[in-house]
């Protein structure tokens, strides 16, 4: 049972102190200013420590209830209170958090409220913790809705969809009794063997900085001193440059300028800022020497004073403790950190010997009340002095399966599709629906996803079961794991593709992970186990799936059988391009089986565009479209053109773009339906610098917009033309196409910027 509170503890509670300023109306500053002054240090440095994982902080009792652990009681006398709690309803095979020990949507508001109850019993000045949460495609919760990674959402180059999603997520969040959602979406796609490449948005700055602004948009709604009971305060990861690090390598050093650093990695932080959110997240890479936790010049140069932030900034796990390395002890590690612009620690020591700090001059006090101030004015506007408890309800699951389905719908992506292989015919009778990922929904989930109830979502075989005409012929065979090299199972789907009229065959690679993972400290793979060969901490030397899968892809393709193959993936993989026609979803979420299914048999349009490059092999690398203009030839042994390039994605219609204009503040395109099929095109507006003051990129994006037509109709899609990124260009070419390599030889439009 935890151990009752000290009698020292309680004399503190019961002496008389002035009431804290609970008058909602008063402007925040004021309540912040009022309150700030009557901590001690002690309490100062707890309002900056999130030390404990939640899930350390209780346990079940045998009637099905909660209780809180002697854990959470001497963390919260350590520091007479709580900041911030990380984690209270995350699940994973790491927390080793299950349906059998966790909560779940009927008492995770229950177990909030009992926690949030002891932490204002144990502060002096009643105050309030933070329940910090992963929300990386979902609150990572049980039974919470799980969206597609990002890299799918990346692929629907959809925001308005995205923001819907969003603003779901954050409903949840905030009913179940969480406030503060930890999200990815600054990470750029440099070098796709990085195991995180599933939570980019893409490759492209601008593609990730309009989902970005979309995601605060739909989590914390417009701009206001204070948040809604249904949105949440959204933590913004990572800053900066973590796509980027050496070789793909997870926390790895980022080479990088400082013109690169801004024109490719703080596109999306800026835009996020404009749109408010509310905190950032210090990457573990570093920037020029420093990793981000304790640069200086990044926190507090660019992103205080250059980017205008004024949000709380929270260190990545672990994070700041690494920085003794450099300074020689966890003392003076949290002193760099917090002096160079971290506000929240997460699991560090360091920050835990902030009072020590101040007392030896390493920190001034008046930097601790700084940070300490974000930390209250961020608790003041989440409304949590009059509202600590949580009183709200669970948006309706049904809305959120059908918001990810439609995510899921939107990013499936087609790249080839030979002699109109697809949609699948009406005289189609007999599908082979073969391959490792045909089956099952277990590795279509991506990493940061709770464990799921048995029978929640669907299959590509489900799918098709379901959806394909009455009286079709599915027959089914897995052939080979997602990984090994075993071929036994190989015969079986052969004789299923030979005797079917076509064969549907869903390959990848898979996130999932299992209580045998080795996890580092962090919560980070530390070595792959099962058929892990994505996410954090599972980086790849090449992008090659596992060797069976090749042998099973040749084998199917060599009975003269149509082959479909569909990649379910947390990263572009290189495919050999022998199959009629393929398709990518990325990790679609528990109801992409059905959504794969719909655009196969022609049910919706595959509306996807690819937001990154499918390079031909790692030895490519790096294929992103938007390089320096160069003389970017070819090697003697390989073209060093992608396979697919950014922005590609096939229709069953056909588009017709007209000569585009442009007025210099507007681009204007008409795009005609010429095909036979309702369809989406996404309209891609690309500026090329030719005279500018340092060396310009091949191509860059500046817009998009999607835009559904039927068959023979034409409209006028207008695009605003950002003239504030043109800053020191005089003169460029704007090309409207549908994808980055369809722009290269598109018809341009020169504008004058002098004019």
């Amino acid at each position: 049972m935890p151990t009752p509170e000290p009698a020292a503890a309680r004399a503190e509670r019961s002496q008389g102190h002035r009431p804290l300023y609970r008058d909602p109306s008063a402007p925040l500053d004021a309540r912040v200013r009022d309150l700030l002054p009557r901590m001690t240090l002690r309490e100062k440095t707890g309002q900056l420590n999130q030390r404990m994982y939640g899930w350390d902080a209780y346990r079940r009792t045998p009637d099905g209830g909660f209780e809180l652990t002697d854990a959470l009681y001497a963390e919260t006398e350590r520091f007479a209170g709580l900041g911030a709690l990380y984690g209270l309803m995350r699940a994973d095979a790491w927390s080793g958090v299950d349906h059998t020990n966790g909560p779940g949507a009927d008492d995770s508001a229950a177990l909030a409220d009992l926690v949030q109850r002891h932490v204002i019993e144990r502060s002096r000045l009643g105050i309030p913790a933070l329940f910090v949460e992963e929300v990386p495609h979902g609150h990572m919760a049980l039974d919470g809705t799980v969206l597609p990674v990002n890299l799918a959402v990346g692929a629907t180059w959809d925001p308005a969809l995205y923001e819907r999603a969003a603003a779901h997520a954050a409903a949840e969040l905030r009913a179940r009794g969480g406030h503060l959602a930890l999200v990815s979406a600054l990470d750029i796609v440099r070098d796709p063997r990085w195991g995180r490449t599933e939570e980019c948005f893409g490759e492209d700055p601008y593609l990730a900085a309009r989902l970005t602004e979309a995601l605060v948009r739909g989590m914390q709604g417009g701009p206001a001193d204070t948040f809604a009971a249904d949105k949440a305060p959204v933590v913004l990861k990572h800053f900066a440059g973590q796509g980027a690090t050496v070789g793909g390598r997870n926390s790895a050093e980022s080479e990088l300028g400082l013109r690169e650093l801004d024109e490719i990695h703080l596109l999306a932080a800026r835009a996020g800022i404009r749109a408010g959110a509310a905190a950032v997240m210090a990457a573990y890479n570093e920037v020029d020497g420093m990793p981000c936790s304790g640069n200086r010049p990044l926190l507090t140069g660019v992103l205080r004073e250059q980017c205008g932030f004024d949000g709380l900034v929270m260190a990545d796990g672990l994070a700041v403790d690494r920085l003794a390395r450099i300074t020689g002890d966890k003392v003076s590690a949290g002193a760099l950190a917090l002096n160079s612009g971290v506000d929240l620690s997460l699991w560090d020591e360091g920050f835990t010997h902030l009072e020590a700090a101040v007392e030896r001059g390493l920190v001034e006090e008046s930097a601790l009340d700084a940070a300490v101030a974000r930390v209250l004015r961020l608790k003041f506007r989440l409304g949590l002095f009059e509202r600590p408890y949580s009183a709200g309800k669970l948006p309706s699951p049904r809305q959120g399966r059908a918001l990810s389905a439609d995510l899921a719908r939107a990013s499936v992506t087609l790249l080839r599709n030979s002699d109109d292989t697809l949609p699948i015919a009406s005289a189609v009778a007999r599908i082979a629906v073969l391959g490792p990922h045909s089956a099952t929904t277990a590795h279509q989930l991506g990493d940061y996803t709770a464990p799921q109830r048995p029978g929640t979502g669907s299959s590509v075989l489900d799918g098709l079961r379901r959806l394909a005409p009455p009286g079709t012929d599915i027959r089914h065979a897995r052939g080979c794991a997602l990984t090994g090299d075993d071929l036994s199972g190989i015969p079986e789907a052969i004789a299923a593709a030979a005797a079917s009229d076509l064969a549907v065959l869903v390959l990848g690679g898979s996130s999932a992970r299992t209580p045998e993972t080795d996890f580092a400290a962090n919560g980070a793979a530390v070595s792959a186990v099962s058929e892990m060969s994505c996410g954090e901490g599972v980086d790849l030397a090449g992008l090659r799936l596992g060797a069976a899968q090749y042998a099973l892809l040749d084998a199917v393709v060599a009975t003269g059988t149509p082959t479909v193959v569909v990649l379910l993936q947390g990263r572009p993989h290189v495919v050999p391009d022998t199959a009629a026609a393929v398709l990518t979803a990325w990790y679609p979420g528990p109801w992409g089986g059905d959504a794969i299914a719909e655009v196969l048999l022609g049910h919706s349009e595959p509306s996807g565009r690819l937001p990154v490059s499918v390079p031909r092999s790692a030895a490519q690398l790096p294929v992103h479209y938007n390089h320096k203009d160069t003389e970017y030839g070819g090697y003697v042994d390989e073209t060093a053109e992608p396979l697919h390039s950014f922005g590609h994605g096939l229709s069953y219609t056909s588009f017709e773009y007209g000569t585009p204009g442009t007025d210099g503040r507007t681009v204007t395109v008409d795009v005609t339906n010429t095909g036979v099929r309702r369809g989406r095109s996404v309209v891609q507006v690309y500026v090329r610098r030719l005279i500018t003051s340092t060396w310009p990129r091949t191509l860059e994006l500046f817009g998009f917009e999607g835009v559904d037509l039927v068959p023979g109709e034409c409209r006028t899609v207008a695009l605003p033309l950002d003239r504030d990124r043109l800053a020191g260009t005089r003169t460029v070419e704007i090309r409207v196409a549908e994808s980055a390599r369809a722009a290269l030889t598109a018809v341009p439009v020169l504008l004058d910027l002098r004019a």
